[in-house]
């Protein structure tokens, strides 16, 4: 990380759709959050509404239309899962211009669910990827790329894939890890009790 990264702070954003899946939106937002991320939620409602339901009907609260920071740059850009969700992120031209400028500028993209297969595959904004989906979309991606593990991190397109809602917690620890290390990871995890098999255990005392 460079300095001057360590000295300003690490800016997320996090992108919702009317049916993105609740799990995966809120247990990133919250964990990054915790590490001291300043986090943006960002609405792509095609009406711009900043309250949504989501995939279960639970409301989701957006800070800002998504088209009002299209220009901001982000350390990372995340994307929800949840299929209605998904699809909404497909079918918006600014979320995919958005995402490809943050890939082309080297930035992390950190997808879960659904949404890498109906919005990344689809758009073949990381054609050569190593990525994994939802178990219900994972054959959208070509086999030889794609890989039936809970989190999947292609170190050399900066693209973070994971499964689904079980496995929301390890992708929100997986991107502090690649932006903050895993110390600081570790840091966050040990208050909040974490899964023992998860990697980010407590560290030992110095």
């Amino acid at each position: 990380m460079t300095h001057e990264a360590q000295q300003r702070p690490i800016k997320v954003a996090v992108c919702i759709a009317p049916g993105s899946e609740e799990m995966e939106a809120v247990t990133t937002i919250d964990i990054l959050i915790r590490a001291g991320f300043q986090v943006t939620i960002a609405s792509v409602a095609s009406d711009g509404a900043l309250i949504m339901p989501g995939s279960r009907g639970i409301k989701l609260v957006a800070d800002v239309a998504l088209v009002a920071i299209a220009d901001e740059p982000f350390d990372c850009v995340v994307l929800p899962g949840g299929a209605a969700g998904a699809e909404c992120f497909r079918d918006s031209p600014l979320l995919i211009e958005f995402v490809d400028q943050h890939k082309h500028d080297g930035k992390l993209i950190a997808a879960i669910c659904a949404a890498p297969a109906v919005v990344l595959e689809h758009h073949q904004l990381f054609p050569k990827a190593l990525m994994t989906a939802h178990p219900a979309f994972i054959e959208q991606i070509p086999q030889d790329r794609r890989r039936s593990k809970r989190v999947v991190y292609d170190i050399n397109h900066r693209l973070l894939t994971s499964q689904g809602p079980g496995t929301a917690q390890e992708f929100a620890f997986e991107i502090i890890n690649h932006l903050a290390g895993k110390e600081r990871a570790a840091e966050v995890a040990e208050p909040m009790v974490v899964w023992p098999n998860m990697h980010y255990t407590v560290l030992p005392r110095k």
